[in-house]
């Protein structure tokens, strides 16, 4: 029975895929350093709208949406170099993610993020400013 680090090497080969789809067929701004999990979603309703920074990541089922239908918009929505974007959170459209934050899990983030910030809840709030993060949003130790 393998275990789950032999299957990293299938992950990769799947998370590279998606990127290329996402990035190739679609037109998003996504750098090639930009991790994220398969399930995390990315609006293709307006896809040129959607940009990620290099060296962040963006957890399971996190929505990044690019457009609200009901008020017939369509936004650029972008997040800075070294985020961590936490679990099932949604970014709004045309929110601006500064570098180095963090977006705790099941925030709905609703307005722009300083950088070096890291917020959570709904709607989401600055809970600390002034983080100094490595790559991937993680905090320096």
């Amino acid at each position: 029975m393998p275990s789950l680090n032999d299957l990293k090497k299938v992950r990769r080969i799947l998370v590279w895929s998606k990127w290329f789809y996402l990035t190739k067929i679609w037109g998003m701004d996504i750098d090639k350093t930009v991790e994220f999990s398969l399930s995390a979603r990315f609006d293709k309703t307006y896809p040129k709208g959607i940009h990620v920074g290099p060296q962040s990541y963006v957890a399971f089922d996190a929505a990044i949406l690019s457009h609200d239908t009901t008020r017939k918009t369509y936004r650029h929505t972008r997040i800075g170099s070294r985020c961590f974007i936490g679990a099932r959170s949604i970014i709004l459209p045309g929110v601006t993610i500064g570098d180095s934050c963090i977006v705790g899990s099941g925030s709905v983030v609703t307005k722009d993020v300083p950088p070096n910030s890291i917020v959570a809840g709904n709607p989401a709030q600055i809970i600390r400013s002034g983080v100094d993060l490595e790559a991937y949003g993680r905090l320096k130790s």
